[in-house]
């Protein structure tokens, strides 16, 4: 099948799940339509975040290895700018999905006492602040890079590593957020010390996994013939690196509030864990940590395509179930994988896939004017 037909069954499904999402709100309920919204947003705004902090990972430590692959995180880091408007029009989900967003929630001294973060228009100021910046952050790391590949200025390489430590406090600050504002809030009077750190070790995780699949795509394409067993064990050890870490902070935060026992602390867990809640859980424990971790634990598994392939493909269907499982049942039902579900999934799927393919075509697929790109071209284990 050519690309132009292949393009063409993508767009058609992009349009039928276009239709079936409008239908959802009234079909199904303007709660349903709002909380897949959130969730898909979250899911795309969070690989694309996971990509962009890729992106000044490298050029914070100075690493040399990972030149030739920078170009496909800077693509995929686009999807931050992608999101954007998905994210201005979620704030129309407050009203419908925000509890503190309703003066009666004030009455709750625990609610009450976070009205100075939690208010409409502040909700709207950060949004657009973290918006701006992550677009700042793109035109430094990404479109300079792009640049470069003309004018092989190396001055471009003392930018971003000078912008670099500052985008980290800037990532760190916005991922939590992200986390708090969006997903924590929908039950205000939950907390978690740690809740930053976990969303934050699913974002890294995710845009790293995407990143994977797509260094994959293009070297069965032919266009990365350059790239060797050692690049990809490297990206192999990062993912098994990060799945341990996100499973160590998620362990860590439930153990926390299981220990400390506090009512205001354990009802957002017994919320997921009553019901079909519990086994999803469980599952969500075996595709997001055991299966992975042991498929990976082989030092040639680590730099196996077919199994990287299979990993990086369940690391992103897992991080979309633990958002899943973090943000659905704040509509007091059990697990729901109905046509609204797949509607969502197939027009934000389709339309990512959509992006993606012109994405891949932006710029050289390996930055050529980077000083650095033959000792990455050269690097070996």
């Amino acid at each position: 099948m050519n690309d132009s037909k292949t393009g063409k069954i993508v767009a058609a499904g992009a349009v039928a799940g276009l239709v079936g999402l409008a239908a959802t709100g009234f079909l199904s309920g303007w709660d349903r339509f709002w909380v897949n919204w959130i969730q898909w947003f979250l899911f795309v705004l969070t690989i694309g975040l996971g990509c962009l902090f890729l992106v000044a990972l490298e050029h914070v430590v100075g690493a040399k290895w990972s030149v030739p692959l920078r170009r496909i995180p800077e693509r995929l880091s686009g999807l931050t700018l992608l999101m954007a408007p998905v994210g201005l029009l979620a704030l129309l989900s407050l009203p419908v999905l925000y509890p503190w967003m309703h003066p009666e929630s004030l009455k709750d001294p625990v609610v009450g006492g976070k009205a100075v973060w939690l208010n409409g228009w502040f909700f709207a100021i950060r949004v657009v602040a973290c918006i701006g910046l992550w677009i700042l952050a793109y035109a430094v790391f990404v479109r300079g890079s792009i640049r470069q590949d003309n004018d092989k200025d190396p001055k471009f390489n003392v930018r971003a590593r000078r912008f670099a430590p500052l985008f980290m406090v800037i990532f760190g600050i916005t991922i939590t957020i992200v986390a708090f504002d969006w997903i924590s809030s929908l039950e205000p009077a939950w907390y978690s010390d740690v809740f930053g750190v976990y969303v934050f070790a699913g974002t890294f995780l995710a845009g790293l996994a995407a990143t994977t699949l797509a260094v994959l795509y293009l070297k069965r394409c032919n266009r990365l013939p350059d790239i060797g067993p050692s690049h990809l064990y490297n990206l192999g050890g990062f993912m098994f690196a990060f799945i341990v870490f996100w499973s160590y902070i998620g362990f860590a935060q439930y153990m926390l509030i299981w220990y400390a026992n506090l009512p205001e602390e354990v009802f957002w867990y017994k919320e997921r864990l009553d019901g079909l809640w519990g086994p999803l859980l469980l599952g969500l424990a075996v595709v997001h940590f055991f299966v992975p971790f042991v498929i990976l634990i082989p030092r040639t598994a680590k730099g196996e395509p077919k199994r990287l392939v299979w990993i990086a493909g369940l690391i992103l269907a897992a991080h979309w179930l633990d958002l899943y499982w973090m943000i659905f049942p704040i509509l007091g039902k059990g697990p729901l994988f109905g046509w609204p579900e797949l509607s969502f999934a197939l027009f934000f799927l389709c339309a990512g896939i959509l992006w993606a393919r012109r994405a891949m075509n932006r710029g050289a697929d390996m930055p050529v004017g980077d000083p650095f790109l033959r000792e990455g071209l050269e690097f070996r284990l």
